[in-house]
């Protein structure tokens, strides 16, 4: 068991009180050969333990400001992470597009400049009745059509004006009303219900004027 020097010890307790700022020793007081000395172990014969106490440098303890710091970077923390904006949720799948329904072709009419044309048409004494008839159901027709009735292109009104060119022609012109007024029922519905009573009147009227005929050729 190593013996320590009274002096020796109280430098060894002053260079523990710098190497280590807070440490506590156990010091004996121990009675050898009629001398007192120090010692950091039990002694063998006659001593007495001394009352610990902590030795102490000459250092400021920062160990509490150090503690105040990080408790203010903890709630700096908090603080930032209650702020923070959360992240954006993930999108949801764009739901399926439904196919686009199919747009109806533009309602094409005839213009006024060309309505304007068959009126000159109509007014031509070389016309039969039947042509001058056909020529302003066609004006009538037109006129409904920029009103928004039927549903017409540009291919329609070619017809519609080939026919009514033809009607200065005396044999091409009944085929050609037929042909336009075909278009006419195609188009409009409740113009075709009307062109199908006119000829009903017509095979009537022709009818009529042929049992007339025989009556006179009979007498």
């Amino acid at each position: 068991m190593p013996k320590i020097h009274r002096t020796a010890f109280a430098c060894l307790l002053a260079a523990g009180s710098i190497a280590a700022p807070t440490a506590q020793a156990q010091v004996w007081k121990c009675t050898i050969d009629g001398k007192v000395q120090y010692s950091d172990q039990p002694c063998p014969a006659k001593g007495e333990a001394m009352t610990s106490r902590s030795l102490q440098s000459n250092v400021i303890d920062t160990s509490a400001d150090r503690a105040a710091i990080e408790r203010a970077k903890a709630a700096a923390a908090e603080q930032q992470a209650a702020t923070a904006t959360p992240s954006a949720a993930p999108a949801a799948p764009a739901a399926p597009v439904a196919p686009a329904a199919p747009v109806a072709p533009a309602n094409v009419c005839p213009s006024d400049r060309d309505i304007a044309g068959m009126e000159t048409k109509a007014s031509s004494i070389s016309l039969s009745p039947e042509a001058k008839r056909f020529v302003q159901d066609e004006i009538r027709r037109a006129r409904q059509c920029q009103k928004g009735q039927g549903k017409y292109s540009a291919a329609d009104w070619t017809v519609s004006k080939q026919a009514v060119d033809a009607q200065s022609s005396l044999t091409g012109g009944p085929d050609a009303r037929r042909r336009a007024e075909a278009v006419h029922s195609a188009a409009d519905p409740a113009e075709g219900d009307r062109i199908a009573r006119q000829r009903e009147a017509e095979e009537r009227e022709a009818a009529r004027r042929e049992r007339e005929s025989r009556l006179r050729s009979t007498r």
